[in-house]
């Protein structure tokens, strides 16, 4: 008899997921029943229109949001049976997080903001691979800067060492050339995937830039909080 190929788990699974707010007029349902698979070494582009769920869904997929209803299960592991705590552990050992706005701590150096989440995880060599990988992202001339001395896109280069230097098996990214100029938000583009390809990171990237999305393997697009396609990049017709 032939061997059957085992199915191989989704590094993100989603079924069924829902999210439903509370707003001054009434209960608003932001995700309406999400069904999505991602596989480790993926790079998927989330693209929709504004308030369609894009962000949430990354909030969700990082145990930011709990949802309403359905499963949300991340490296094995399902987000909704883990407390704040548990949440927050899982976070720093399996989960990366890039956004439009930095993020970052005022009154700590480039070198103090990337190695945060390594001091946290009892790291003794915090500091030491920090500054490796500052210097992969090109800053080795800023390591004792505070973020308030640098340029947006040095800003969010320390908030992509940040996210990579504890080598997490998922990025999310949402939106991280928002508040970039084009010619600096190009870098960054190359730069984050420069570091997919070195490390081998899943990466979940939510644009409203289509040119973006189509570096990406697949492009989900989300409509009104939920799913209106799922595509390889090569068959999504061209804005």
């Amino acid at each position: 008899m032939p061997s059957s190929t085992p199915v191989q788990t989704p590094l993100v699974h989603l079924t069924g997921v829902t999210l439903n707010l509370a707003s001054l007029a009434g209960e608003v349902n932001v995700l309406r029943g999400i069904d999505l698979g991602v596989q480790d070494g993926e790079t998927v582009g989330v693209v929709g229109p504004s308030g369609s769920g894009k962000s949430t869904l990354l909030m969700v997929m990082a145990g930011l949001e709990r949802a309403t209803g359905g499963l949300v299960q991340v490296a094995g592991r399902d987000l909704s049976a883990l407390s704040e705590d548990e949440l927050a552990r899982f976070r720093r050992s399996h989960v990366g997080i890039v956004f439009q706005a930095f993020h970052l701590v005022p009154t700590m150096t480039a070198l103090e903001n990337v190695a945060v989440p390594l001091e946290l995880a009892g790291a003794r060599d915090a500091f030491a691979r920090a500054e490796a990988e500052l210097r992969q992202v090109g800053l080795a001339h800023r390591l004792d800067h505070y973020p308030g001395q640098l340029s947006g896109g040095e800003q969010q280069r320390v908030a992509l060492a940040r996210a990579f230097v504890a080598r997490p098996r998922l990025l999310l990214a949402d939106e991280p050339t928002g508040n970039l100029d084009q010619s600096t938000g190009r870098t960054i583009v190359d730069l984050l995937f420069d570091l997919h390809d070195r490390h081998g990171t899943t990466l979940v990237l939510v644009t409203h830039d289509p040119g973006l999305a189509a570096r990406c393997g697949r492009v989900v697009r989300v409509e009104d909080g939920r799913i209106a396609s799922d595509l390889p990049a090569s068959l999504v017709p061209a804005s």
